[in-house]
């Protein structure tokens, strides 16, 4: 059966090309944070550890195609054949500037800015761009340099958003469902090296959102967690580990949770994942306090609603169906847990990178949809980016869903003007009153998931990957140690409560062991003074300690927390559940693992059932 999901096409647009400005037109204006960015807890912070919101939007076209005429938003207003432009909307209107004052004018401090692989290597030169004629000649991807530019010398911080893999209208059955659908996993991980090195020394260029709502496609399913060629989770992962390491330390990494999965069809079973498997399975990158999770909500989609119409389309309520406590539920298990939830190994701030409703809207429901919706961001105090920034209108005719718009003519209509509705819930969620000032650092969890292949996110062990030959290695953070492992299901659970290591052990045997402290068992135990910062594991079965020597001399005082028959975990569970549907055993806050004790022989049976911790 073929499946034809048409989202509206008056949200979702794609982008445009469009060419680079020479030089600045207007004077760099003051900025009131310090780069680079990242996060403590729930909060993103700058340099000097103040709290710094994402009041942001999406200032799309690099991503798409339009021929310069007519609304981006609305097919019936593009020419096929025609030259196609890969820019950021409104070149051809008004000058670069002109847009970054609007921007600034809503209360802005941030651009989410799309962009399509196949633009990345473009060579073409884009359109005339009368508006900005120094831009003459220039390839999309030197345009999309000059609004980066442009950008961050006023002020605004820039996430660089990979929208499409080839350059059309997102987001459907289009080719574009996933990041290794219209190419190679390889081509995605290489161009996403290129543009984060190419804007590696403008701090101000501070995230990368590694892929656009990704999406089942007419025959699969992408999945999370699963270790093959559709594992959201690991290519996400994997990326960021490359981006921290090979291109720019620097940046957020923006992960979005899966937009669809299944046959948007009645009898069949389909669903919007979203950030829903971060709970038992989140990410851990080797620079902690880098990780953002982001989730896209519109009122014509649905928690099982994928926001197609005519074929494809199911019975189920879409957001704007949803009474205001329903709705308030079904965002906070959908995505909002992430930032609302502390202390939990995938707590981060969570980034609404997508919302949006349009200006000549009448329907009461959508109405009714959008302020909830707004009037939750402000309550949360969560991060935003509307959608879209920029579009276009003539003689009052477009279909209105972008905060600023341009007639061929230069003139100028906004969200702000007071003949839109949506102004003052605008107003109110720019305004809305937020965490500011000093953040401070919170106790970071993460989680080790050793089900398919190693987990080692620590710069220290990179120089020895391979400590514990033909098995799969799962390492801390640096800065972090071992604080719980699952009885089976390869997990682990890592938190920073004590120095960082100078040297590091692998223990195999029993040489440390210095009591009986599991009588019965196999016991592997660290050398004094040292805790635990790793494991491995033979296919199920333990295979070796990983562990770290501490700065300052350890505590020696010890008890033998079983867990081969139950969770055996400190009250209220600090890090969460990381190993679902598994017995986990877990040191209290201020003790560190120094031991773990089998039973059985090297196969599945040689499972974790107790730990030695120590304070």
């Amino acid at each position: 059966m073929r499946l034809v999901t048409t989202l509206l096409t008056a949200l979702l647009a794609a982008g445009v090309l469009v060419p680079l400005s020479p030089e600045p037109q207007a004077e760099a204006q003051e900025a009131s944070w310090a780069a680079p960015l990242s996060t403590r807890g729930r909060y993103i912070v700058d340099a000097n550890g103040d709290r710094f919101k994402l009041k942001s939007a999406n200032w799309h076209g690099a991503s798409g195609t339009w021929n310069g005429e007519g609304d981006i938003n609305d097919p019936a207003t593009h020419h096929a054949g025609e030259r196609a432009y890969q820019t950021p909307l409104g070149l051809d209107r008004v000058p670069i500037d002109t847009v970054i004052d609007g921007l600034a004018e809503l209360g802005l401090n941030s651009v989410r800015l799309p962009f399509s692989n196949a633009m990345l290597h473009d060579q073409n030169p884009v359109p005339d761009l009368p508006a900005n004629p120094e831009l003459r000649g220039l390839t999309p991807l030197r345009v999309y340099d000059r609004v980066v530019e442009r950008l961050t010398a006023r002020g605004f911080a820039v996430i660089l958003n990979n929208h499409t893999t080839t350059s059309r209208w997102c987001c459907g059955v289009d080719g574009n469902e996933r990041w290794n659908t219209a190419q190679t996993e390889q081509q995605w991980q290489d161009d996403w090296l290129f543009l984060a090195r190419r804007y590696a020394s403008n701090k101000r260029v501070v995230g990368a959102d590694l892929y656009n709502e990704v999406r089942r496609n007419v025959l699969d399913d992408p999945n999370w967690g699963w270790g093959n060629g559709h594992d959201w989770q690991r290519a996400s992962e994997q990326l960021a580990q490359r981006l921290l390491t090979e291109a720019n330390p620097d940046l957020l990494i923006v992960v979005e949770g899966i937009n669809w999965t299944g046959l948007p069809v009645d009898g069949f079973p389909h669903g919007r994942p979203t950030l829903e498997p971060a709970r038992t399975l989140s990410h851990t990158l080797i620079d902690s306090g880098k990780l953002v999770y982001a989730a896209h909500f519109y009122g014509y989609t649905g928690p099982n609603h994928s926001g197609a119409t005519g074929i494809g389309e199911t019975s189920d309520p879409r957001y704007r169906d949803l009474s205001p406590q329903e709705l308030r539920d079904v965002l906070y298990r959908q995505a909002f847990f992430v930032s609302a939830e502390t202390g939990k190994h995938y707590t981060a701030p969570l980034w609404i990178s997508e919302f949006g409703e349009g200006r000549h809207t009448t329907d009461p429901a959508s109405r009714a949809w959008f302020e909830n919706f707004v009037s939750y961001l402000a309550e949360t105090d969560t991060d935003f980016a509307y959608w879209p920034a920029v579009g276009f209108h003539q003689g009052g005719n477009g279909n209105g869903w972008s905060l600023l718009s341009w007639d061929t003519n230069g003139g100028r209509v906004d969200v702000l003007d007071g003949a839109d509705w949506r102004g003052p819930a605008w107003q109110r969620l720019v305004n809305a009153p937020a965490r500011t000032g000093q953040i401070s650092a919170a106790e970071r969890w993460s989680m080790l998931n050793l089900d398919y292949a190693d987990a080692q996110p620590s710069r220290t062990m990179r120089a020895e990957p391979d400590w514990n030959p033909g098995a799969r290695k799962g390492v801390c953070p640096d800065g972090q140690r071992l604080a719980g492992l699952a009885h089976t299901g390869n997990r682990g659970l890592c938190t920073g409560t004590l120095p960082v290591p100078t040297t590091h052990a692998v223990v195999r045997d029993q040489s440390y062991v210095d009591t009986d402290w599991a009588s019965g068992y196999t016991k592997v135990q660290c050398p004094p003074d040292h805790a635990a910062i790793g494991y491995s594991v033979t296919g199920a079965a333990f295979s070796a300690l990983l562990c770290g020597k501490s700065a300052t001399p350890l505590g020696r005082t010890g008890r033998t927390v079983w867990f081969d028959r139950g969770d055996n975990r400190p009250s209220g569970a600090p890090g969460g559940d990381f190993a679902s549907g598994h017995y986990k055993g877990q040191c209290a806050p201020g003790e560190y693992v120094a031991g773990v004790a089998y039973t059985g022989r090297i196969g599945s049976n040689r499972t974790p059932d107790a730990l030695l911790c120590r304070s």
